[in-house]
């Protein structure tokens, strides 16, 4: 993948910088709010912002209890209370007003900071219980949510915001969600890269701009690489990816749940 740094620790350290700027934008989005604009509707269905500010202070803050377990080599369980602990949490922490929501992002901000091993540590390959991973795992998991969640505020704060390292990484992660057994390729034209996803596909051929052994068969989805991203994460993107099979206008693909597991096969390309 194009810009995206090849070894597991270094995009690690990406992850865990990146995640923390979109940590940072969000609190200063919420800075410029009121507490009536924090019970206004996130773009998740039925979650206000409140919601989707208590599930980024609930995800972080178990994500740094992972990584401080895992700098003394010990491991414990990702939320307090298990799954219905972080549901209940975030309805506890939904109403709490625009204040008590930046006071809790910023002291995550400085726990996490403080938490992150350091670039070269040997500790980025601790054992984590977050899917019998390790901190790296952490790392990109953090990267995904607050990178996607910073944008789902609703608050000014766009796609335009994620890096390309970090749109190759998504597209990583949640080609899974692709129709199996069924040859896609993702055409982001305005980056000028190109990625085949499942059977019958030739990497070389698709980079070239072709789609291999497949071609009568493979659906291209093109557009911008954010706007690609953006729809294979669920989300509805500001100018839709257009879908051709042979040349022909198709549907988009139906998309299968978000993944369940922190590193599936990625797509070629």
């Amino acid at each position: 993948m194009t810009d995206t740094p090849q070894d597991p620790h270094g995009q690690a350290v990406l992850a865990a910088t990146e995640g923390g700027d979109a940590l940072t934008r969000a609190i200063d989005a919420l800075a410029a709010m009121d507490d009536q604009a924090v019970r206004a509707p996130s773009a998740l269905p039925d979650w206000t912002r409140g919601h989707l500010l208590a599930h980024l202070d609930g995800v972080g803050n178990a994500f740094a209890r992972q990584l401080e377990f895992a700098a003394r080599g010990e491991r414990i369980e990702v939320y307090e209370g298990g799954r219905p602990g972080r549901n209940a949490r975030i309805e506890q922490l939904s109403g709490r007003s625009r204040d008590e929501h930046l006071a809790g992002l910023e002291s995550l901000r400085d726990r996490l900071a403080a938490a992150w091993p350091t670039p070269g540590s040997p500790d980025w390959d601790a054992s984590v219980t977050y899917y019998d991973g390790t901190v790296v795992d952490v790392a990109l998991a953090w990267w995904r949510e607050a990178g996607i969640h910073q944008v789902d505020l609703v608050a000014g704060i766009g796609v335009e915001s994620w890096s390309v390292a970090l749109c190759e990484h998504l597209l990583d992660f949640l080609s899974v969600r692709l129709p199996e057994g069924e040859p896609v390729v993702l055409n982001a034209d305005d980056e000028g890269l190109r990625y085949a996803v499942g059977p019958g596909l030739d990497e070389l051929d698709v980079e070239l701009g072709g789609t291999g052994d497949a071609d009568e068969t493979a659906v291209e989805v093109t557009g911008g690489l954010r706007e690609i991203t953006s729809w294979l994460a669920g989300r509805t993107p500001a100018v839709a990816p257009l879908a051709t099979r042979a040349g022909t206008a198709v549907d988009l693909p139906q998309l299968g749940p978000w993944p369940s597991a922190p590193t599936p096969e990625p797509p070629r390309g």
